[in-house]
Order: C-alpha cells, then sequence, then structure tokens
C-alpha cells in the first residue's frame, strides 16, 4: 500500500466510524432511521401484545390444545421470533408478541381462528385444514405472459396430498372452494390433477392480497376453532432500567477490550479497536435493517460474536508477534501472520456459523432469535477482522509507521509445557466436575424439587392479574410488590407485566393451591389496598413446549453432526472432530453443573447459554486443532506425536488465556452492572467461558491424542 492509499484507507475509517455512530445515535430523516432506539426489542426488554384466546369446543384434549399451540407459534413467528404461545387455564392459550403495540391490527392481520375446508362443485368436504402443512404468498412469472403474478403455494401432509389427488383428479376443469367460518375466502379452477401434495393458487390482484389468503389458509388449519377472549398491550418484563445497564455495560465492556487490545498488541491492537467499533456500529445498523428482535438471549449471540472477532484479531496479531521475533521485516510479519492465521479463523467462524444457520432453519423462539444475532455477528466479525483490521493495520504501515517496536514486542520462544503429561489428571478432574453435577440433580429431583430450578417457560405455574389504586413503575413493581410476592409464595422467581394504560399487573409464579392464592390476595390486599375480590389468576403452560424442546434439541443435534462433518472435511481427520464434539459435550455438562449446583433458573435464557457455550466451545478447539495441523505438516521423523501436540497447545496458549479474558470481562461487566435477571444469565455464561479456556488447553489436545494413539497403529 503506497502512502496516499494509507491516508484515505485512514481518513475512510474515520468516515466510516462518525458515520456509523451519528446513524445509531441520531439516525436518518424524520423517522431517524438506523438509530439504535429504532431496533425493534422482545418482550422482555420492550413489551408488546398479548391475546387470550378461548377454544369453543367444550372440553378440548391435551392434544388438541398442544396441537394448537405449537401451530399457533409457528405463525406469530412472523411477527418476531421471540413470540410466545401458552395454555392458560383449561380450554384458553395465549400469545405473547414483542415489538408491536397495536392489538387490533395483530388480531386482524392473524386472523380468527377457526374451521376451513376445501369443499367440490357438490358441496362434499375433500380436504380440512389441518390437512395443510404450509400456506405462502409468493411472487413468480406467468408461463404465458410473462408478466409477475401472485400466488399462495401450498404443501400438503402425507396424509393431505393423498387426499387432495384423489380430489383433484376427479374435479379437472372444475372449483374446489375454499371455506372459511361457512364463507368462501376462494374457488380455485381445477386444471390438472395434482399429486406431489404441493399446488399454487393463482389470481390475486396483489401480494397482500395473497398474503391475507395465505394467513386465513394457516391459520385456519388448526384442530381448535378459537375467539378472542381478551387483549392487552403489556410493559416490558425487564424494563428500560435492564435495557440501560446492559449498554453501560457493553460500553464499559468494550471501553476494557480496547485498552487491553492495545496495551498488549500495541498499534495492531489500536487497529482491532478500531475495527471493533466499527463492528459495533455494522451490527446495530444491520439490526435494523433485518428487522431482527432483540432480546437477552439474542444479546447473548452478539456477545459470543463480540468474543470471536476479539479472538480472530488475537489469532493474527499472536502470529505476528511471532514472526516478529523470529527476525523477519515487520512488513513480512504482518504478511505472513494474517496467513497463517486465516485458516483457524475461517474454520473457527464458519463452524460455528454452520451451527448458526441450523439452529435458525429448525429452531424456534428464542433458539431462532439467538441464531440470528450470532449469524449476522460471525459474518461482521470475519469482515472486520479480516479485511477492516487489515485495512488499518496495513495504512499505518504505509504512512510510515514501521518501526517494529510499534507492531510487536520480542519475546522469547516459550517452552512446550507438558500437558499431555497431565492428562490423566486433566480427565479425572473433568469427569469428577461432571459426576457433581449429576449427583446434585438427583438429591435434588429425590427432595421433590426437581433436577434443574426450572422456571416458568419450562414448567408452567399461575398468572395472577392484580389492579392497582396507582400506575406502578418497572422499576417499583420489582422493589416493592415482588418482594413480597417472593415471600408469601417461597417463589424467587417471579416475573411481571404491566398493562399499557391500565394500573393492572400480572404476576407470574410457580403453580399455587387454592390456600396459596387466597394469602398472595390477602397479603397485596393488606399491603397496597387493591380489591381482593378482583385479583383473578389462571394455572398457565409453560411458554416453552414439548415441541419446542423438540425442535431445540433436533435443531443442535442437526449442528453438531453438521459441525462434525465440516471438521472431518477441513482437517481430513475423523478423530479431529470426534474429540471436538466430545469437548463439546464436556463444557455442556460442566455448565449444566453449575446450574444444578447453584440453582440458577433454568428458563430461555438457558437455551441461550447453552447455545452459546457450544459455539465458544467449538471456536476455541478449532484454534488448537489449526495449530496441530501446520504443525503435522512439518513434523520431522523424530519428532514424537506427543511433543508436537504440547508445541501446539503451549504456542496458543495465550491465544486461548487473552480471549477468555477479553470475553470474560465482556460477560463480567454485564453481571456486576445487570438486574437480577441479567446477573443470572451472566452468571453460568461466565462459567461456560472459564470451562472452554480449561478444556480448550487440558483437554481437546490430549482427547484427539489418545484418539489418534490408542484407535490406530501405534504412533509416537
Amino acid at each position: 500500500m503506497k502512502k496516499n492509499k494509507g491516508i484515505a484507507s485512514l481518513i475512510l475509517t474515520a468516515v466510516l466510524i462518525g458515520l456509523l455512530g451519528f446513524t445509531s445515535w441520531k439516525g436518518f430523516g424524520a423517522s431517524q432511521a438506523g438509530a439504535v432506539e429504532n431496533i425493534k426489542l422482545g418482550l422482555d426488554l420492550a413489551g408488546g401484545v398479548s391475546i387470550t384466546y378461548q377454544a369453543k369446543d367444550k372440553n378440548p384434549t391435551k392434544e388438541q390444545m398442544a396441537d394448537t399451540i405449537y401451530k399457533l407459534q409457528k405463525r406469530v413467528e412472523q411477527y418476531s421470533t421471540e413470540a410466545t404461545v401458552y395454555q392458560e387455564g383449561d380450554d384458553r392459550i395465549s400469545i405473547e408478541i414483542p415489538g408491536v403495540s397495536d392489538a387490533n391490527k395483530v388480531l386482524e392481520e392473524l386472523g380468527k381462528p377457526g374451521s376451513l375446508v376445501f369443499q367440490d362443485s357438490e358441496g362434499e368436504t375433500v380436504l380440512s385444514g389441518t390437512d395443510v402443512e404450509t400456506a405462502e404468498a409468493r411472487t413468480q412469472q406467468d408461463k404465458t405472459t410473462k408478466n409477475n403474478q401472485y400466488v399462495v403455494a401450498l404443501t400438503l401432509t402425507k396424509e393431505g396430498a393423498q387426499k387432495f389427488a384423489e380430489a383433484t383428479e376427479a374435479n379437472v376443469g372444475k372449483q374446489i372452494a375454499i371455506i372459511y367460518d361457512g364463507e368462501t375466502i376462494s374457488s380455485p379452477r381445477v386444471n390438472e390433477a395434482i399429486t406431489a401434495g404441493e399446488a399454487v393458487i393463482t389470481g390475486m390482484a396483489s401480494y397482500e392480497e395473497a398474503e391475507t389468503l395465505a394467513s386465513t389458509i394457516r391459520i385456519g388449519g388448526l384442530q381448535l376453532e378459537l375467539e378472542e377472549l381478551r387483549s392487552n398491550v403489556v410493559g416490558a418484563q425487564l424494563g428500560e432500567e435492564a435495557i440501560s445497564t446492559s449498554l453501560k455495560a457493553g460500553a464499559i465492556g468494550l471501553a476494557i477490550v480496547f485498552i487491553f487490545m492495545c496495551v498488549v498488541y500495541l498499534l495492531p491492537g489500536f487497529a482491532a479497536s478500531l475495527a471493533l467499533l466499527i463492528y459495533t456500529g455494522l451490527v446495530l445498523l444491520l439490526l435494523n435493517a433485518f428487522d431482527i428482535t432483540l432480546t437477552l438471549p439474542g444479546i447473548a449471540g452478539i456477545i459470543l460474536s463480540i468474543g470471536m472477532a476479539v479472538d480472530a484479531n488475537v489469532i493474527i496479531f499472536a502470529r505476528v508477534r511471532e514472526e516478529v521475533t523470529a527476525g523477519i521485516s515487520v512488513k513480512s510479519a504482518l504478511r505472513n501472520g494474517f496467513h497463517k492465521a486465516m485458516s483457524a479463523i475461517v474454520d473457527g467462524n464458519v463452524t460455528t456459523l454452520i451451527a448458526a444457520i441450523v439452529l435458525g432453519l429448525k429452531g424456534s423462539g428464542s433458539v431462532k432469535g439467538f441464531a440470528q444475532t450470532l449469524a449476522l455477528g460471525i459474518v461482521v466479525s470475519m469482515f472486520t477482522a479480516l479485511v477492516i483490521t487489515r485495512m488499518i493495520v496495513y495504512a499505518f504501515y504505509a504512512v510510515g509507521i514501521r518501526d517494529v517496536k510499534f507492531y510487536a514486542k520480542k519475546k522469547e520462544a516459550r517452552k512446550p509445557i507438558n500437558f499431555l503429561g497431565k492428562k490423566a489428571v486433566f480427565f479425572a478432574v473433568s469427569i469428577a466436575v461432571i459426576c457433581v453435577g449429576f449427583v446434585a440433580m438427583g438429591i435434588q429431583s429425590s427432595k421433590g424439587n426437581g433436577a434443574l430450578n426450572y422456571s416458568l417457560e419450562f414448567k408452567g405455574g399461575t398468572s395472577t392479574n392484580v389492579t392497582f389504586d396507582k400506575d406502578y413503575s418497572i422499576k417499583e413493581i420489582d422493589s416493592e410488590i415482588v418482594p413480597v410476592v417472593e415471600e408469601v409464595t417461597g417463589d424467587k422467581n417471579v416475573q411481571t407485566q404491566k398493562v399499557k394504560d391500565t394500573n393492572q399487573v400480572i404476576i407470574k409464579t410457580q403453580t399455587l393451591d387454592l390456600d396459596e392464592r387466597e394469602a398472595l390476595n390477602q397479603a397485596l390486599a393488606d399491603k397496597f389496598g387493591v380489591d381482593a375480590a378482583k385479583i383473578t389468576a389462571e394455572n398457565i403452560s409453560s411458554t416453552v413446549s414439548s415441541e419446542m424442546r423438540q425442535d431445540a434439541i433436533v435443531a443442535v443435534l442437526i449442528a453438531t453432526i453438521c459441525m462434525l462433518l465440516y471438521i472431518w472435511f477441513r482437517f481430513k481427520d475423523v478423530r479431529f472432530a470426534t474429540s471436538a464434539v466430545l469437548a463439546l459435550v464436556h463444557d455442556v455438562l460442566v455448565v449444566l453443573m453449575f446450574y444444578a449446583v447453584a440453582r440458577v433458573t433454568v428458563g430461555n435464557t438457558f437455551i441461550a447459554c447453552m447455545l452459546t457455550i457450544v459455539g465458544y466451545s467449538i471456536n476455541a478447539t478449532i484454534v488448537i486443532f489449526d495449530r496441530i495441523r501446520e504443525e503435522m505438516k512439518g513434523r520431522k521423523r523424530n519428532d514424537e506425536l506427543a511433543d508436537v501436540v504440547n508445541r501446539s497447545i503451549t504456542y496458543t496458549l495465550t491465544r486461548s488465556i487473552y480471549t477468555s479474558l477479553t470475553t470474560f470481562v465482556m460477560v463480567a461487566v454485564l453481571f456486576v452492572m445487570g438486574v437480577s435477571s441479567i446477573k443470572e444469565f451472566a452468571s453460568p455464561l461466565m462459567v461456560g467461558i472459564v470451562c472452554g479456556a480449561y478444556s480448550s488447553v487440558c483437554v481437546t489436545g490430549a482427547l484427539w491424542y489418545v484418539m489418534r494413539t490408542k484407535f490406530m497403529k501405534k504412533e509416537k
């Protein structure tokens, strides 16, 4: 890079940081496009709409309720991936949709869940709504006129495909009416027999008309017919304090990371800090652009991607320092550092990105939200580390800052540490810690407390609606009302929501029996003067349904298999992949032990925390394996395999410590400054980060070595 290009690059960097900063702070135009305040926030951070439906059928079965809840969950995710659906009482279903404030508009768009049938021209029902798996509005080109047309694409269930094949074969040239709640909403003509289980309805004048028809078909495919019981606009579960403290914690954490990078890595560290500012601005901008709903699990995905962005820079600059120590010129050291770090950065990020994509496609609810922010963060972090940081560093060199003292301090090569010599101790410690978790779960289960401290999201509870004599703020609710509820119920995980423009507060607790409900009502009446007779309470189901849990488990399993296959493909050795997955399982089980022993609440953030640990663990493992792969290529005949592994772990030790430290700092500041719910989210994350550092250094390489020497011809 020439000097004039270097100057231009630095000016461009300054302009980009300024532009992104202004956009995040103020935005553009009357709508403040791009501003942070326009990022769509989840129900936990900003509130939204709560709608309660009641089944028209008397005494609906558990299977009908569960099926209806699951299908509604999939449908309301068109508004937000963080929307939740759960059962209230025996025949009611509640929907909570974050980031919206117009309940009537949602009700109109979502439609009234009723009955849907397909009838032939003689009025005979040939298909029901439950036979339709999906209905989507699409734009496609007309084969004759070549013009765009708006259609509804239907995908039928296996049984529905068979029914539809028979019906269309018998009605070619005739119409099949689609009837919703007794009203014909469409009468498409059958042009040919449809036997593949997929059909297209044409004739819509606009995309909006197609979307309306598709939405009606989707909502009409429920096993139960529902009617609206009530709808409210509810306030944030965590409140403004949670948002403000999280933002402050993030800013302080980033500042600490910036100082650390500059002190340890000098000018390249300063370049990385500037790149991280650009990274932060880009992520905020893209959250706006892609209309992603940000919740507490989403914040976890961003934290992980920040850690990976720092990690990429640490890997690069550690390589640069090695080159400088070897006596190579600054220019060559920079070039070699970026080149040698490339494979570890790409493999680590791509492996985690694979997991994020699978989780986004197969998961639901908070899993999908986590995956979206993680995938976004990974792509941006790779771009800033490999493009922006590189451009800034080379620009500094081009403008004349070329003295080696600005780029790296020469250090003597560290003597290899005999990590493998202690592998038996490391394995024993890991097994013991994991066993402690299972023992703790067994003891708690035998006491009737549950193996883990499951929250409302997992086991359901009681929802109590109270009308107070004044409009309490969320902060006042947390400081005045919640302690009274905790004392009466013995529940330390109380959740509250305000109903907008009223004095009503919805209090969600563990399941309360009649005596406990009466005691709570009396306590609220004595303490706050409410009318106990007007307090209503209903048992509610878990917001994380069994189907959603199954979706999450399937998504994680598929993601793990995909990661395993990718590592196998890249490293040409299945033992790399197998040991990476075992290390991943190790980290998850250690964090599970912490949940069991510390009795930290297992709720929606539990899923996000575990997924964060999975991403963090696999990325740390890849760095070790990349170095082993490199050392194996240059291995001499008399070089023992154990020495190669020990040398590889030692050479990457600084990276493991520094990356874990910077990520830990980000989460630790969040823990110190955050509200109670955020503390419960941050504490297991910190344990996972420490565990990930331990396993990457002490367990991963040892596992590969054991597999390499025990499951093939003995190699030394």
